[in-house]
């Protein structure tokens, strides 16, 4: 969790958003990009959606 939050903070731009609702909008949408687009090393260069559908095959 807490590496997650490091690599969000780092990514996101949230100090550009007006309202709570642009902040939980690139929220959302990062994470989707964490879980489907983002690979990882930890997880054999899979995103987290593939490393789970690698496990469950499996």
């Amino acid at each position: 969790m807490e590496t997650f939050f490091g690599h969000m903070k780092d990514d996101l731009d949230y100090r550009s958003c007006q309202t709570i609702r642009e902040l939980s909008a690139i929220v959302d949408d990062y994470i989707t990009y964490y879980n489907s687009g983002r690979y990882q090393w930890a997880l054999k260069k899979m995103t987290p959606d593939e490393y789970r559908s690698h496990l469950l095959s499996a």
